[in-house]
């Protein structure tokens, strides 16, 4: 199927969950499409993960024409009791990080 990003096997260290938040946090009108390239997975995929993180308020939106602008909420704190305390700014603040320390790697190759 053409559009459709390539699965990964095995486990990974970061939830699509995780990836997607990262996504519209570093940019709040992202699409759907642009998302889903980005996280490799499917479109379908990034509007059930975007529908869940709304359901439980990490996440919401306005509609504004035919674009969304996302909203994150920083202060809401992580679900998973091994994360007690943390909020979703400070797993922002990994990810995001993270990926600028990454660019700037292979910029320098």
């Amino acid at each position: 199927m053409v559009g459709v990003p390539e699965s990964h096997n095995g486990w990974t260290f970061i939830t699509n969950h995780a990836r997607v938040l990262a996504a519209v946090a570093e940019d709040p009108n992202v699409r759907v499409r642009d998302i889903a390239a980005r996280c490799r997975i499917t479109e379908r995929g990034v509007q059930r993960i975007i529908a869940d993180l709304e359901r439980d308020g990490y996440l919401s939106h306005t509609r504004e024409g035919r674009t969304n602008t996302y909203r994150v909420e920083p202060g809401k704190v992580l679900r998973h009791p091994a994360e007690a305390g943390r909020t979703v700014a400070s797993l922002l603040s990994a990810l995001i990080e993270d990926e600028a320390v990454r660019g700037t790697q292979t910029a320098s190759r």
